[in-house]
């Protein structure tokens, strides 16, 4: 293994205890595979269990006392999610801009409103979806994300997904894309196929800012919707396998 893959596995490693550390677990059992009960009471089974809203909250607040990068010195807000914690589809973009820092809800722009108009195009309404991104403070005047940035605030991303759990997962970007499949996967090599994380469907298309500033490139985008569309609305999805054209 080289010094390389050991940096990675570690940082991998990292980001996993600290989504362990965001759901409230602070040691884990000693147990077999199959033991049952031993497993659903380390994942909080029963009467007791907070629902995916309070979930969500406590990450919220969590994120708003964030210190791991220094982005947290420029912010207005911290700028976490929209829209249904019981949403099918979750939609994660690259990071805050102007708008959204001052308002501390994502995509509200000239960006966001276009991806309103993208998600009624499919027949959903905004309020039925969940919208994130990698980073939860805008970067100095609207820069890409900081490696360091983005491994900074991956573990909340990834607790956000575990909890919403939802049936697609949409890429906004190169960005988004390559946070949750990796630095070396192109956007423009991937995007028009459904890819894998975790078990569940991911397909990348373009950004909306990218859209706005490319016209043409929005007939590709709503292909990209439709493929969306067609995974949520079948009853069991085994068109994800890597790499996969659609």
């Amino acid at each position: 293994m080289t010094v390389v893959d050991r940096r990675a596995m570690a940082r991998a490693l990292q980001r996993h205890v600290e989504g362990l550390r965001l759901m409230g677990v602070t040691h884990l059992p000693a147990c077999r595979a199959d033991d049952q009960s031993d497993w659903a009471s380390w994942r909080g089974a029963g009467s007791g269990t907070p629902s995916r809203s309070e979930r969500l909250a406590r990450l919220a607040a969590e994120v708003a006392r964030c210190r791991r990068c220094p982005l947290y010195r420029t912010r207005t807000h911290a700028v976490v999610s929209d829209g249904s914690p019981e949403a099918r589809l979750v939609f994660v973009g690259e990071a805050p801009g102007r708008e959204e820092d001052l308002q501390g809800k994502p995509f509200v722009g000239a960006a966001g409103q276009l991806l309103t108009k993208m998600i009624a195009a499919m027949g959903m309404r905004r309020q039925d979806v969940y919208i994130c991104n990698v980073l939860k403070d805008r970067p100095p005047a609207n820069r890409t994300p900081l490696p360091e940035e983005m491994d900074a605030c991956l573990p909340f991303l990834e607790q956000q997904l575990a909890i919403v759990h939802p049936r697609v997962i949409c890429t906004l970007g190169a960005v988004a894309t390559k946070a949750l499949l990796g630095p070396s996967v192109p956007l423009s090599a991937i995007r028009g196929t459904v890819r894998d994380f975790r078990g569940t469907p991911l397909v990348p298309t373009f950004h909306p800012a990218y859209l706005l500033r490319n016209p043409a490139a929005k007939k590709f985008a709503w292909a990209d919707l439709k493929t969306v569309k067609s995974l949520l609305e079948e009853k069991v999805s085994d068109t994800f396998q890597s790499g996969k054209s659609v």
